[in-house]
């Protein structure tokens, strides 16, 4: 069975055969999030000595050549297929658990450690601009990247359109002290990117809010209730892209692991304290959007109630003469003031009197 040669005259063997997926009962099949056809799975391939890179690699190569080195080889995939990413799963020695996680998407952001490998799940996160807020706006578009860390490994797999790591790649070549300390650098430099987007949307949806704030309190009659809750729904979303992350970041933070070194605890400790400032900055957009929901519907609910009242004072005033005028129209032959002189104007006299009162207590209370 073929082998890896490793520090220490040491091999590990690597299986001939794919990892197989989990059993999954019959139900509704999972999607696999797709690419453009043009777009090939592999984003970017590279060996790392010293914190520095390499000549170009063949992807097929680039762990021999870090282990000879001593480095580690940084693979970057978007999107790959099941057959794509097990390919590379049997080079790398892959759980079968997390790459099936990492070809199907839609996880909950988690940390999990296989053997000597760390999987780790980040749902990532992008402001979607827009002229004004609806009840069917997106603000906040959602996508995820996988990291698997190894000795001498680590691979990044990215699913959705936003969210690339080329620049991110470029930063961190630039910061040789830091990746000298191993695939864990990575790691951390992707968390890193992933809170600071976070900390931009949560300052973008604070500025929606406040639009919606002063919307809600204005003067002028409005109807917000459809944006608040587009906006609270796409809060959520947020939400549960940062909230499970303090988990996952205090073990990388506080346990001893054997692909974290000890000087890489203090980097994931900074990420964990501004994961956890945004956490708190959402958890307050959501209570104050909260309370301004139910700021709305407290003022809707006293417009209508204001309306009902001019709605019925003005009802009460018009049943004055209607009911005089009803009175009055009956067919009796013998009924009052019918062949007085003066009953007409006596009549008018009295309806204008009793609606002009009537309409001074609706005023004086408030009603009209």
């Amino acid at each position: 069975m073929p082998g890896t040669e490793v520090p220490g005259g040491m091999s590990r063997e690597v299986p001939t055969e794919l990892p197989s997926t989990r059993p999954r009962p019959e139900g509704r099949p999972r999607t696999t999030p797709s690419r453009p056809d043009d777009v090939g799975p592999v984003v970017d391939c590279a060996v790392y000595v010293d914190g520095r890179r390499e000549p170009p690699v063949e992807p097929q190569e680039a762990l021999r050549t870090a282990v000879d080195k001593g480095g580690f080889v940084w693979l970057g995939l978007y999107a790959p297929t099941e057959d794509e990413l097990g390919t590379i799963a049997e080079h790398y020695r892959l759980h079968p658990l997390a790459v099936e996680d990492a070809v199907y998407a839609h996880q909950r952001p988690k940390l999990e450690r296989y053997d000597d490998v760390l999987f780790m799940v980040l749902t990532t996160a992008r402001y979607v601009e827009h002229d004004r807020l609806t009840a069917t706006s997106e603000v906040v578009d959602t996508g995820e990247v996988m990291v698997f860390v190894g000795p001498h490994y680590v691979i990044t797999v990215r699913h959705g359109e936003h969210g690339g790591l080329a620049d991110l790649r470029r930063g961190l070549e630039s910061q040789p002290d830091l990746l000298c300390l191993g695939p864990s650098s990575v790691l951390y430099a992707v968390a890193d990117s992933v809170v600071d987007s976070f900390v931009d949307v949560a300052t973008a949806v604070e500025e929606d809010v406040e639009e919606l704030e002063a919307s809600v309190f204005s003067p002028e009659r409005t109807d917000d209730i459809g944006r608040l809750y587009q906006l609270k729904r796409e809060l959520l979303s947020l939400r549960r892209a940062v909230s499970p992350l303090e988990v996952p970041l205090e073990k990388l933070a506080e346990k001893q692991i054997d692909v974290v070194p000890a000087a890489m605890r203090s980097y994931f400790r900074d990420v964990e304290d501004h994961a956890i400032r945004v956490r708190d900055q959402v958890a307050a957009l959501d209570e104050l959007l909260t309370s301004i929901l139910q700021a709305s519907l407290a003022r809707t609910s006293m417009a209508d109630n204001e309306d009902m009242r001019k709605i019925s004072a003005w009802a009460g005033i018009i049943a004055v003469p209607t009911a005089i005028a009803g009175i009055y129209g009956m067919n009796f032959e013998f009924m009052p003031e019918l062949r007085w002189r003066y009953g007409y104007f006596a009549v008018l006299l009295v309806i204008v009197t009793a609606c002009v009162l009537l309409y001074r207590g609706f005023k004086r209370n408030g009603w009209l």
